[in-house]
């Protein structure tokens, strides 16, 4: 998969995607709204391009609030993500290149005050969203806001996203409509953070691709 050229998908008019994006901005909005005054910390795990993250903060009044860590692979998407946070006047925004399974990646930031998951749990096994959400105890703060999207394609796995947050001390602050394909959620983390453990694995990243082969 060439995951430079799939964020073409966002220009186009008639994506689910885009209407993804836009759902994923206004959920980090409503975080950053909500947020205690002072400065504020966010990881973006499998960034991308940066779209949501950087989109939502361009107009937001708390901009300059945000130190955050984008964490991508694709040098390519990372040259990209850093012209769009430069364009955009935000300082704060780190691109880093490098796998972002790796614990070691989130040092210094995490816990942080918003986890971002967007495009990331659709292109793992099951086993690895579970293992990703319970890192998510880690990564998030005490009272932290974590930003996720899942597809509901057959078998859905939305709800048991939901239930394995909740297991772990979040709570559920917004989710999308079940007629929604490219669901979005936000939880609240309740609990308080264990410690981000260096030199680990927090998944496999296998891509949907390869993932919904027969």
């Amino acid at each position: 998969m060439d995951w430079h050229a799939w964020h073409d998908t966002y220009t186009r008019a008639d994506s689910p995607l885009l209407h993804r994006l836009a759902t994923v901005q206004n959920r980090i909005r409503a975080a950053l709204d909500t947020a205690p005054p002072g400065p504020l910390t966010a990881i973006s795990v499998c960034a991308g391009q940066g779209h949501d993250l950087i989109g939502a903060l361009t107009e937001h009044p708390r901009r300059h609030d945000v130190r955050a860590r984008l964490v991508e692979l694709d040098e390519r998407n990372v040259a990209e993500a850093r012209r769009t946070a430069r364009a955009a006047g935000l300082p704060g925004v780190e691109v880093v290149a490098g796998d972002a399974a790796e614990t070691d990646h989130y040092t210094g930031l995490a816990p942080a005050d918003l986890v971002l998951i967007c495009g990331v749990l659709g292109n793992i096994t099951d086993a690895d969203v579970e293992r990703l959400l319970d890192h998510c105890t880690r990564l998030c703060r005490a009272g932290g806001t974590v930003v996720w999207t899942r597809n509901r394609k057959d078998p859905d796995l939305v709800p048991r996203v939901c239930s394995w947050l909740e297991e772990r001390g979040f709570v559920r602050l917004w989710l999308s409509e079940p007629a929604v394909k490219q669901a979005v959620g936000a939880h609240r983390f309740g609990g308080e953070p264990r410690p981000l453990p260096p030199g680990q694995r927090m998944f496999d990243f296998v891509g949907y691709d390869v993932l919904r082969r027969p």
